[in-house]
């Protein structure tokens, strides 16, 4: 198992207050805040950040949903042929 290091962000008390959160809903929510931006950038993969956060690849990609992250991220090429495929796919389950 690879050896993690870590890096140590502090926010004033006052947000911790604000948030009605403990400290440690506080870390998890900021800790998935970073690791689904940093998803929808593509800078890491889902099963990176599913490490990161201690779950497996489909629970993170419900917390993406959850959180407003795009959990499918399709450039407009990828999006017009996953729309026409499934079109005829609904027109093909339709017909039977």
């Amino acid at each position: 198992m690879r050896e993690m290091t870590g890096v140590t962000v502090t926010f004033p008390e006052d947000l911790l207050i604000a948030s009605k959160e403990d400290a440690e809903q506080f870390k998890r929510r900021v800790l998935l805040q970073t690791l689904g931006s940093l998803y929808a950038e593509g800078k890491i993969s889902a099963g990176v950040a599913a490490q990161a956060l201690g779950c497996d690849k489909w629970e993170f990609y419900r917390l993406l949903s959850e959180n407003g992250f795009p959990v499918i991220d399709y450039d407009e090429g990828e999006l017009v042929d996953e729309a026409r495929s499934s079109r005829e796919l609904a027109e093909r389950i339709g017909t039977k």
